[in-house]
């Protein structure tokens, strides 16, 4: 089709024009992970370990390096029921195979600190905003919110998601069962679709927003992987409509 070869015509050329000058931020990512009090020192482990072999996975390696000159740029953060979420990693651009290697190591020389026990959701949205406000300039700004439960303390997440901070940021849900060891699937899948709810309605916001599932911690790799996916593979662009002229042609 005409349009889209057009299209593809104009994306190469404005890559090659950008090469030439500085550094494209084709994506920020900020991934903001729950240690509240309903996660343990276990399940923080998986979940620690379950982002590490995400970052790990080819397909989700290629995502992110699918466009040279135009790296995507992420952070890592951890946040509870207290008024101090903790930068795990900081950011970081994500240049080749061995940047996300050292994303890894990171990950997996961290310690357990002790949190507060509630879910402050709110605040923890409110700081990924913040980290996000540092890097101007990028095409596409992404939070993500891992969490067990529903926020029960601090600012409400429904308001904070609207704040100024967050007005041009997409913030997608990564929801995890905890009563996956002794329920039966139904009962991991009643949790699931409520909290699923919840996110939908209070956390998720923006153009393509989505919420991912997991139903345990030791699925937590598996899910991260797939939204890591379905974020690295979006990339907005302003499609071109091509009207016919007069004589029908395009």
């Amino acid at each position: 089709m005409v349009k889209t070869a057009l299209l593809s015509a104009i994306f190469a050329a404005f890559l090659t024009a950008g090469s030439a000058q500085a550094e494209t931020c084709r994506q920020a990512l900020a991934l903001g992970l729950d240690v509240s009090g309903s996660v343990d020192a276990r399940e923080w482990q998986l979940q620690i370990e379950g982002l590490a072999r995400a970052l790990a996975s080819p397909e989700v390696t290629r995502a992110f390096l699918a466009v040279e000159g135009a790296p995507v740029w992420i952070t890592i953060y951890e946040w509870a029921g207290d008024a101090s979420p903790r930068d795990l990693v900081p950011w970081v651009a994500i240049r080749s195979q061995d940047d996300l290697q050292d994303v890894q190591r990171k990950l997996r020389s961290l310690t357990r600190v002790p949190h507060g026990p509630g879910t402050a959701m709110g605040e923890g949205i409110r700081f990924g905003g913040a980290r996000l406000s540092e890097r101007p300039g990028c095409w596409r700004y992404t939070l993500d919110i891992s969490a067990d439960g529903r926020s029960n303390m601090g600012p409400r997440p429904e308001r904070v998601r609207f704040e100024p901070n967050l007005s041009d940021v997409t913030i997608n849900g990564l929801i995890v069962s905890t009563g996956s060891d002794t329920a039966d699937a139904a009962a991991v899948t009643r949790e699931l679709d409520g909290l699923e709810r919840y996110f939908r309605g209070a956390v998720i916001k923006g153009y393509g927003a989505f919420v991912e599932r997991a139903g345990s911690y030791h699925d937590y790799d598996r899910a991260m992987t797939r939204k890591l996916l379905k974020e690295l593979q979006t990339l907005t662009i302003v499609w071109l409509d091509i009207l016919p002229d007069q004589n029908g042609q395009n």
